[in-house]
């Protein structure tokens, strides 16, 4: 069928928000089935997740984009651009971007789940931009369901109207209909004139090896077309439009986008640094007057060593990284050395999932061998001369006497959970310097609990944690709220005597004893025996908190000495002793990539 330009009455722009496996990326392929944009094998394909990492865990982790024709039972045929979305609180930065390019969203729900804390805060972003919200019950086809108890809890918490709601089953196509019809009368058309100047906003882009960088677009006023010269207005760099395009789910070329058409097109750049997403992109010949409001920057929250296990790497993984924050604006990378590893990357992510996919992709789409550090939050210094300054490596922390003050990042944290599992979360919250706020019912048997937490104790492992004490009905949201000053030091961990810089740490003195202790034990176990004895000792400055000692490996000198006089023994146990010596002094100990990754689970003991 051949798309041309629309009038943008006929154009509907919506995203699928949801909490992660609600069934977005199936009611996604449900739709374009319906519309035979693809088959009945392709459906059983998850289509728009295409990244092998998305496959593998089944979650959604690029927003996707994909133009559906619709022929409504009018007789009129509309363009449908749905914008798909990730559903993990890592990524919530993707599903801000996305909802700009919308006008409206299907919130999605669980029949079973209900709403989930993820839930909360994608309805929340997408209430904050005045989209139209369509809420779905999702899975109405599952054995056990709670329609009725989701529909209170959709118009208590989100204050949405229970009646709007529409009961679908995208796995079995159950009341798909519904779904294209509430699209087409309740998500309002764009505006925007086809002969206004050109105002078009970047919300993606992605490398090519063949092609160079693909620009996502959603065209605001004006038209995108074929051989047009166009310019980034905050890049400033012109370039001419090569090809355009729209993505049905396949990219297919058109002769040109108009507003509210959502797209891509080509301008053969190879350079990834030229394109910002959240720019505005408009036509030279006649500029708009003022740039679209863009995104504002991610925080990243979360930062690690990458370093390539062989050093010829490096460049390698200079490439890789370049690529990946091209598709991923809230990822960043700055090169640094370390005595232990050799030269790396300093990295930041958003938070400790996002960190695990980029691990992923760059070792399985890459092919790339990390040597990966311990993640580490962000924090804030205030020095005595009165300077403030921010540290992501507990390297550059400078000695504890210049420091007036220590601050730490503040998370406000929003649990929805099981009303059975509230003593178990409160008493995890309190154990890790936790502060309650408040706790809401959510009907008679769930509730939503808010704490104030250190980020740094979020950050390892509270996702998992939190799922082990629910068994796995608690969900979690959280947002960086600010700096507060706290007891804070650094812990330098010594192997042999020599401080390993990629195993310091920044900890609370009040746990700093048990953590190093801990450390010291997990360093043990990692640590092969060497033919020396091996000290292991976590200081701060210059007192020792903790130690643990590896044996040496002891070869039996005197096994062919039979008998005889005992002198003979001794002087060969002597000479082992002053190899032993001699080896202390110049042997040097090698630390296995395990033990880098120890630091995080070192304080659950």
């Amino acid at each position: 069928m051949g798309f041309r330009r629309m009038d943008p009455q006929y154009i509907r722009n919506f995203s699928i928000i949801a909490h992660i496996d609600h069934g977005k990326s199936t009611l996604a392929d449900q739709l374009l089935l319906k519309t035979g944009a693809i088959t009945q094998r392709e459906f059983h394909e998850q289509i728009l997740d295409d990244l092998d990492v998305e496959r593998e865990r089944g979650i959604t982790v690029k927003a996707r984009t994909v133009a559906i024709p619709y022929k409504h039972t009018d007789g009129k045929t509309y363009e449908l651009n749905l914008i798909d979305t990730p559903g993990h609180v890592d990524f919530h930065y993707e599903v801000n971007r996305s909802l700009a390019a919308c006008e409206g969203a299907l919130l999605l729900v669980d029949a079973f789940q209900g709403v989930q804390a993820q839930t909360v805060a994608n309805a929340y972003a997408a209430i904050d931009v005045n989209l139209a919200i369509i809420p779905v019950v999702n899975k109405i086809d599952l054995p056990v369901t709670r329609v009725d108890e989701v529909l209170e809890e959709i118009e208590s918490i989100l204050g949405l109207d229970p009646y709007t709601a529409l009961k679908v089953s995208a796995k079995k196509g159950i009341n798909i209909d519904d779904v294209f019809h509430a699209i087409v009368d309740r998500v309002p058309p764009p505006s925007g004139k086809a002969d206004n100047a050109l105002q078009a906003l970047v919300f993606d882009s992605k490398y090519d090896s063949f092609r160079g960088v693909i620009t996502y677009i959603r065209v605001v006023e004006g038209t995108v077309r074929k051989g047009q010269q166009v310019q980034f207005m905050r890049g400033g760099t012109m370039h001419q439009v090569l090809d355009v395009g729209q993505f049905r789910p396949r990219m297919t070329p058109v002769e040109s986008l108009g507003p509210g058409q959502v797209g891509f097109f080509l301008t053969g750049v190879k350079e990834i640094d030229k394109i910002n997403v959240g720019d505005t992109v408009t036509d030279v010949a006649r500029p708009a007057k003022k740039a679209l409001p863009g995104y504002k920057k991610p925080k990243q929250m979360v930062f690690c060593g990458m370093y390539p296990t062989d050093s010829n790497d490096f460049e390698k993984l200079r490439d890789e990284l370049q690529r990946l924050s091209l598709n991923d604006s809230s990822f960043s990378y700055f090169p640094e050395t370390s005595d232990a590893l050799g030269f790396g990357y300093r990295c930041g992510f958003l938070g400790m999932l996002h960190m695990e996919i980029v691990q992923q992709r760059l070792e399985k789409e890459q092919d790339v061998d990390l040597i990966q550090t311990a993640p580490n939050v962000t924090y804030e210094l205030l020095l005595r001369n009165g300077d403030v300054f921010t540290i992501d490596n507990p390297q550059d922390v400078p000695d504890p006497s210049t420091i007036d003050e220590f601050r730490e990042p503040i998370a406000k944290v929003s649990y929805i959970l099981p009303k059975a599992y509230i003593g178990p979360i409160m008493q995890l919250c309190e154990e890790r310097r936790g502060t309650y706020k408040t706790t809401e019912y959510m009907g008679s048997e769930r509730a939503q609990l808010v704490y104030e937490m250190p980020l740094a104790e979020i950050v390892y492992d509270m996702y998992d944690k939190l799922k082990s004490v629910t068994s796995g009905y608690g969900t979690m949201d959280y947002e960086v709220i600010g700096f507060l000053p706290a007891d804070l030091v650094k812990m330098d961990i010594m192997v042999k005597g020599e401080k390993v810089d990629a195993l310091s740490t920044i900890t609370h003195r009040s746990t700093s004893a048990r953590r190093g202790r801990s450390l010291c034990k997990r360093l043990k176990e990692e640590i092969t025996r060497h033919q020396f004895e091996i000290p292991i000792q976590a200081a701060i400055g210059g007192k020792v908190i903790a130690r643990e000692t590896i044996s040496a490996l002891r070869k039996n000198v005197t096994a062919k000495c039979y008998g005889g006089d005992i002198t003979r023994k001794r002087k060969l146990l002597e000479k082992q002793k002053e190899g032993k010596k001699r080896m202390k002094q110049f042997g040097s100990v090698e630390i296995p990539q395990k033990a880098f990754l120890s630091v995080l689970s070192a304080g659950d003991e």
